[in-house]
């Protein structure tokens, strides 16, 4: 069995430890970014199975680093799950329209990136 993957990216430190100890401890590899740019570049680099985007970022937005891998064709394959603070229907449905699989919005528990994870990777 290959072990999956998952990059998370959070420019907020505390989020992205949070993510990142949440998916190493159900049996992930973990790569970390802080930015939409930096996502760009390793999804390339890395070919994670899954990521992990929050919404709200300086430089470029998970909207628009969800557009940019939605339409490259080597990236699109890749699921986007946003973390957000934004939980409004039309936030969930803006999501899906960019590209992403889901919003899950914070606060989270562990078991509902778990679940996540484990339904689209």
């Amino acid at each position: 069995m290959t072990v999956k993957s998952i990059l998370v990216v959070a420019d907020a430190q505390t989020d992205r430890v949070r993510l990142e100890r949440i998916v190493s401890r159900a049996g992930y590899t973990v790569i970390r970014t802080s930015s939409g740019a930096k996502a760009l570049e390793s999804v390339v680099e890395e070919k994670p199975d899954l990521v992990l985007l929050d919404v709200v970022m300086d430089e470029m937005d998970g909207y628009e680093a969800t557009r940019r891998l939605m339409h490259d064709g080597s990236t699109r394959h890749i699921p986007v799950i946003f973390v957000s603070s934004k939980n409004q229907k039309a936030d969930r449905v803006w999501a899906r329209m960019q590209g992403g699989r889901e919003l899950v919005s914070k606060p989270y528990t562990p078991g509902q990136i778990i679940d996540q994870l484990k339904l689209h990777c």
